[in-house]
């Protein structure tokens, strides 16, 4: 079972590494602007510096299915196994034997909006996958942020 720690907690309990990492920033953008953003799913590679393409079947909500594309033309699926409309979600993209979540989600404190986009991967091949894809996600994802901030500030 998936645990979803709370924004205060996790940020101060767990360590980051290349298996498990996240990135959190601060604006002045309504919570809205950013979940718009994150949920205009053939839009992400706009803001996303690591994706060629992305598509979703349906509307974003519980269960919803899609496909994103890497700059390297890796295709993977996703599914959408957590969502709180407004609030957060996590997607999950099956990996061999292992499997990639990213977690996105909002909280506003002291008339500011804070979002996290946290990734993390499990199963038995997870730390492999890690090993192989997490420096470079890392790497790419204080750009990420940046990117959605700028765009939910215009």
């Amino acid at each position: 079972m998936l645990a979803f720690l709370p924004f205060n907690s996790f940020s101060q309990a767990v360590e980051q590494t290349d298996k498990h990492f996240w990135n959190t920033l601060q604006t002045t953008a309504e919570p809205e602007k950013i979940w718009d953003i994150w949920t205009d799913v053939p839009n992400w590679n706009t803001w996303d510096t690591g994706l060629k393409d992305a598509s979703i079947t349906g509307p974003f909500q519980l269960n919803a299915k899609g496909t994103i594309v890497s700059l390297k033309n890796r295709t993977s699926k996703f599914k959408v196994v957590h969502f709180e409309k407004g609030k957060s979600y996590t997607f999950k993209t099956r990996l061999p034997f292992s499997a990639l979540y990213v977690k996105r989600y909002l909280e506003v404190r002291d008339g500011f909006t804070y979002f996290t986009h946290e990734v993390w991967f499990t199963g038995l091949t997870g730390g492999i996958f890690a090993k192989r894809f997490g420096p470079e996600f890392r790497r790419l994802l204080p750009e990420v942020m940046q990117n959605v901030q700028q765009s939910a500030e215009k």
